[in-house]
């Protein structure tokens, strides 16, 4: 008979987790961090016992709202290219609600997220409980059930011996990456505390294998084959490349066989901005670069990447007729779009097996000047967009749809004189090298995907699959936890500010130096260009005092700089560029958090460059400029591919 430890449900979870560790190339890496929880009804007295009697080696964060903790437990693995992990767990009801979105974001981007909420009685016999939500259609139902649709494994513990299995299977899908996302184990919060008789096997060392399996011949031949008669390829640099290590493998792959390559916001830095071949950000929010090479590509190689409507501009980018596509991709799933030919394995091995075989084809593209013109056309717009100034009552901004009032209302509010794009130039001129950019939902990873270059690998840190605003403050307290030696910075509109901060609080707690970049233009920027460019009005998309049927009125100025103070952070508020290079530069001295309120004139983003993408407008409308704007959403969608 083995020896047993007898533990609570609760006591093995947390002893199990801290002897977890993940091998990658022969490395050995500690694979939990810690917990970050917020202790409310259910949760405190069941796994905040084990946590505070025995936490073993791993750490206990404070985290203020359940979707930001997570958001910061996403960043980190993210930043640790998927190889480390800090578990969240929350109350029942709310608490637990609150996580949904955030595994959804894990899941979407395939990084490894391991979420326990607590949950109701597995006996019943408190029903209903605090926080509960009864549903009369089944007692089995409970807010957990709420995570099923976004989680790659879902579980609930109703007896304590259940968590041997659930935990090994939650290791099994967490360090697959094909299969990576978020895991839900729901605890019941009387099974938290009951103990077992657990085998002492069960608390060994368990170390799981990321490995790099290898696309088998017959895809690699097929693939090989295709690329072969291609005279102008180009290849889609997909986040699996970030997370197989095989940027310098791509590189070096382009290199040989003289093709360009773009990136998805997943796959921004996983290769160096300065490298010959390298285009910048490629489809809906991609460079002129890109799309236009893009546009007349033969044969399309996409490494590591879900070939989402931003990256294909909605299946409309690649016009040659009988464009082909080859995909390399470590999920079956995602190897099989467009109508792909695949080799489904680990970016980096695969991409040097294919490296080998148009070797012995003795392949090479057949571009002449275009990828050195498309290029420099993009050097030329970059100085144009970096050095765009306010310039008084004349001042004419890139994107032309909007409300009269708002430049001018803006400027006499706030005395904010930034363009959006001399912004992130003046940003990227001042911080080290070797900084972490973080971005998320809204116009800025939109001109970050344009406009940001980095040399070094995973500098560039964007949430872009689920587009979660509120992410991007969390997020700089994940990273900085990954990468303490570094400076990390994100750059956060108003409105995802607004949105979700909270996590400010443990950045401070942590005592952790972040730099945070508040972009305030007075709204929904981008959403109020998707509006009015297809001849919608300026309709709950700026802030503006309500006139009590629509918010139409004056604009509402706030001070971010305050709110910063209010945590006590160190603070800047810039309206011009110098102020805001001023305040870079002091800010490389403080050993605190500091908040940048930068006042950024709306509508001077960047915008269009070859690109298109769909959305769902109405087909009749009473307006004759929704109406206009119907037919070329309809020409787009006709010159779209269909599948």
């Amino acid at each position: 008979m083995s020896k047993t430890i007898r533990m609570t449900t609760a006591q093995a979870l947390v002893k199990f987790l801290d002897n977890q560790y993940v091998s990658v190339d022969g490395t050995e890496i500690k694979f939990v961090e810690g917990f970050f929880t917020i202790f409310g009804h259910g949760i405190a007295v069941g796994l905040g016992e084990a946590l505070d009697t025995n936490p073993g080696q791993l750490r206990v964060l404070q985290g203020r709202n359940e979707q930001g903790m997570c958001h910061t437990a996403i960043a980190f693995a993210k930043q640790n290219q998927r190889r480390r992990i800090i578990p969240c767990a929350s109350s029942v009801g709310p608490g637990a609600a609150n996580m949904v979105t955030a595994c959804a974001t894990a899941t979407v981007n395939n990084i490894p997220l391991l979420v326990f909420p607590a949950d109701t009685f597995a006996s019943r016999q408190p029903d209903p409980v605090l926080q509960q939500l009864e549903q009369s259609s089944s007692l089995a139902t409970t807010t957990n059930d709420a995570f099923k649709p976004v989680c790659k494994y879902w579980d609930r513990i109703t007896r304590p011996e259940m968590i041997m299995s659930a935990l090994i299977n939650a290791m099994r899908v967490l360090t697959d990456p094909a299969e990576t996302g978020a895991c839900c184990i729901s605890l019941c919060q009387d099974v938290e505390g009951e103990s077992f008789d657990y085998p002492e096997y069960f608390f060994k060392k368990r170390v799981h294998k990321i490995t790099r399996p290898v696309a088998v011949e017959e895809e690699l031949e097929e693939i090989a084959d295709i690329i072969a008669e291609a005279k102008k390829p180009i290849v889609i640099v997909g986040g699996g490349v970030r997370y197989s290590d095989a940027g310098e493998v791509v590189e070096q792959f382009c290199e040989e066989f003289k093709i360009p390559f773009g990136e998805s916001q997943a796959g921004k830095s996983a290769c160096k901005s300065s490298h010959p071949y390298c285009l910048g950000g490629i489809g809906v929010t991609g460079t002129y670069a890109s799309n236009v090479i893009a546009k007349d590509a033969d044969v399309v190689i996409a490494i590591g990447t879900r070939l989402s409507d931003f990256t294909t501009s909605s299946k409309w980018l690649f016009k040659r007729d009988n464009v082909k596509f080859v995909t390399i991709n470590n999920s079956r799933f995602h190897a099989y779009k467009m109508d792909a030919s695949m080799a489904v394995g680990d970016a980096k091995v695969t991409v040097e097996a294919l490296t080998a075989k148009l070797r012995e084809k003795q392949y090479v593209s057949q571009y002449r000047n275009e990828i050195t013109e498309a290029k420099k056309k993009w050097d030329e717009e970059m100085v144009r967009l970096g050095s765009i100034e306010y310039t008084g009552d004349d001042f004419e901004p890139i994107i032309k749809a909007r409300d009269p009032r708002t430049i001018p209302e803006f400027v006499r509010l706030t005395n904010g004189k930034i363009t959006q794009t001399a912004a992130l130039a003046a940003i990227r001129r001042v911080i080290d090298a070797d900084a972490t950019i973080i971005t998320a939902g809204g116009s800025l990873p939109s001109c970050m995907q344009r406009m940001w270059t980095t040399d070094k690998r995973g500098g560039y840190h964007a949430e872009y699959g689920y587009s979660c605003m509120g992410y991007e403050v969390a997020a700089t307290l994940g990273v900085k936890f990954a990468e303490p030696e570094h400076e990390v910075y994100c750059v956060v509109g108003d409105s995802s500010f607004q949105m979700l901060h909270s996590e400010i609080m443990t950045i401070m707690q942590e005592r952790q130096k972040v730099n945070i970049l508040i972009f305030d233009n007075c709204g929904f920027g981008c959403i109020n260009n998707l509006e009015m460019n297809h001849g919608i009005g300026s309709l709950a998309t700026e802030y503006r005092y309500t006139d009590g049927k629509k918010p139409t009125g004056d604009l509402i100025p706030v001070d971010y700089a305050k709110v910063g103070e209010g945590y006590g952070l160190k603070t800047y508020t810039c309206r011009t560029i110098a102020e805001l290079e001023d305040a870079l530069k002091d800010a490389k001295s403080q050993e605190k958090a500091c908040l940048f309120d930068l006042k950024v004139i709306p509508k001077t983003m960047s915008d269009g460059y070859e690109s298109w993408w769909n959305v769902g407008l109405a087909d009749t409308s009473e307006k004759t400029s929704v109406n206009e704007a119907f037919g070329r959403v309809m020409e787009g969608r006709n010159a779209a591919r269909k599948y």
